[in-house]
């Protein structure tokens, strides 16, 4: 007897956590492999979040809290959406969620049907169509330009329309593609919706780390309607250096807020408690650490983008947002894991095949590390892509 679920079956591992364990795996034998995989920043947590969580955890704050969260953390959360995003959210629509990944899950689970259909640009982000089929929706992929900077317009958001669409994911800034959606082109993708009747999965967790002049605006901060259909994750992760907290949240219109609440009440009972005290650290502490961070990162995405630029045989577009640059790389014309497989094994340099994103011959790098590393993994990419 096959004990395994058909859905679960049929889902497809995580290729990024893969490459990044395969990477580590040989710089354990020894091998100097120089890694872009991870997308996770390479500083520290700020120390005075970890002191926040060392005290909660010294005076016992490590019992159970409410099944959405610490009211005292969903009220910081509901003052930072007011002030940093223009969304007025009351503490009861806001859940914490076991890291931003499981936000995106449980709201999800929370609206989608089996049959439901969710738009999902491509590139995207490696997980969403595997939340989708987990649930029995079906996820409607829709490619993306480079020359419209692997957004989605409205017409192409209209073609893939059908009766059975229930849900459009937008991830801005986006992973892979470093992409960053104006307010304009947000309203005019929520205007559709909206009209149609079709709920926005606001993904929101790069938000802090944007560069040059662009800004991150909140789709649900452009209406009324847009606010009444929008479900706005963000989290911890990215900004404040928090991968390994496993703390993200969901805001959402009422009714989803308390599914969601369901939901996680009878899955992780609440997020961890102690972690919790230093989320309200991270909210409530100097901002400029984030600022200092994302300021490095941008030093590391000007270099990074002049060396790619030089390559002849590549295609690469500057990002506006995250910290990863999608590479074409079809003028090579190998696909991308076999791509990435040689560039492993001859070039000692891991990169996320494209194909995992939605997007075949591209790869992704990130650029979430020392700019020793960035430097020398571009010689390497440098000269193996001469080779071909």
């Amino acid at each position: 007897m096959d004990f395994i679920a058909k859905n679960i079956a049929e889902l497809s591992p995580s290729m990024t956590l893969a490459i990044t364990s395969q990477a580590k795996a040989l710089k354990k034998q020894g091998v100097d492999v120089l890694s872009f995989g991870a997308g996770e920043p390479d500083f520290d947590t700020p120390a005075h979040i970890t002191a926040a969580a060392i005290e909660a955890l010294n005076t016992g704050k490590t019992r159970y809290t409410e099944s959405s969260g610490l009211i005292e953390l969903r009220e910081a959360l509901a003052a930072k959406l007011l002030i940093d995003n223009g969304i007025q959210y009351d503490p009861s629509q806001i859940s914490v969620n076991c890291g931003a990944k499981h936000s995106c899950y449980n709201a999800i689970a929370a609206c989608v049907n089996p049959g439901d259909e969710v738009i999902i640009p491509a590139p995207y982000w490696t997980s969403y169509p595997e939340m989708v089929k987990l649930v029995g929706g079906i996820p409607v992929v829709v490619e993306t330009k480079l020359e419209n900077d692997w957004k989605i317009t409205p017409e192409e958001f209209e073609d893939a329309m059908s009766p059975m669409t229930k849900m459009i994911i937008i991830n801005s800034p986006g992973n892979p593609t470093g992409s960053v959606y104006s307010k304009e082109e947000l309203q005019a993708l929520g205007e559709i919706a909206t009209a149609e009747d079709i709920l926005i999965l606001s993904d929101e967790i790069y938000e802090k780390l944007v560069y040059g002049d662009n800004k991150h605006v909140s789709i649900a901060s452009i209406s009324k309607d847009i606010f009444d259909h929008t479900i706005t994750i963000n989290g911890f992760s990215k900004a404040y250096a928090m991968t390994g907290w496993r703390l993200g949240y969901t805001a959402a219109p009422k009714k989803i807020a308390d599914a969601i609440d369901t939901i996680q009440s009878h899955t992780t009972s609440n997020p961890t408690s102690f972690a919790q005290y230093g989320a309200i650290a991270a909210l409530q502490g100097d901002q400029q650490i984030v600022a200092d961070m994302r300021d490095e990162f941008d030093v590391r995405r000007q270099y990074m983008l002049s060396r790619l630029q030089a390559i002849k045989n590549v295609k690469v577009i500057e990002p506006q947002g995250a910290f990863y640059f999608l590479v074409g790389i079809e003028p090579i014309g190998i696909k991308s894991v076999n791509f990435c497989e040689k560039l492993l094994s001859k070039g000692k340099v891991a990169a996320v095949p494209g194909v995992a994103f939605g997007a075949e011959y591209t790869v992704r790098f990130s650029y979430a590390t020392g700019l020793d590393v960035i430097n020398a993994g571009m010689d390497r990419f440098e000269e193996f892509c001469g080779q071909h």
